[in-house]
């Protein structure tokens, strides 16, 4: 099949790919900026003939891909260091992967929540302060999200300046 016939339609569909790649940020079924990455190879593989051009924007969408991952996992922990047990947050991990199992997608958030609060509940012994605590864990770990979003909308950034350069 000769991809270079279509070079348009090719391109439109890994445009696609990586709108996909963006909901699977928000979504943890789905592969987010991984995704986005992955697509962005496939179009300096399979659309852009010739020139370092592509290459460049490959490494520049790999870059965004680092630092999102890296802030991803990083502002959460840095937010939350000393403000609860490690228990608490072992027994939000746990319950989001039990609720994935059982729910997937939206289990992973329903779980880990519910174990959070939980692991909260034990400790403190009254569900208002149990509460706040949660709500603290869901901002640092929406923060987290907002920091991989942030990246997977750059990498699309790049790349469209990318088609247009090439």
């Amino acid at each position: 099949m000769d991809l270079s016939a279509d070079t348009g339609g090719v391109t439109l569909l890994l445009g696609l790919v990586m709108v996909v790649g963006l909901f699977g940020v928000l979504v943890p079924v789905l592969p987010g900026t991984l995704l986005i990455l992955a697509a962005g190879l496939a179009w300096a593989l399979l659309v852009v003939e010739s020139g370092s051009t592509r290459w460049v924007v490959v490494a520049v969408m790999a870059v965004l891909l680092a630092l999102g991952i890296a802030l991803k996992y990083a502002l959460p922990g840095r937010r939350l260091s000393g403000q609860l047990p490690r228990r608490s947050l072992l027994l939000g991990a746990v319950a989001a992967l039990v609720g994935l199992v059982l729910l997937p997608p939206f289990g992973l958030l329903a779980g880990g929540v519910l174990g959070i609060f939980t692991g909260e509940l034990l400790r403190l012994r009254d569900a208002v302060a149990a509460g706040r605590s949660t709500v603290l864990v869901l901002k640092a770990v929406g923060l987290g999200v907002l920091a991989e979003l942030t990246a997977g909308v750059a990498m699309v950034a790049v790349w469209l300046v990318g088609v247009l350069v090439t």
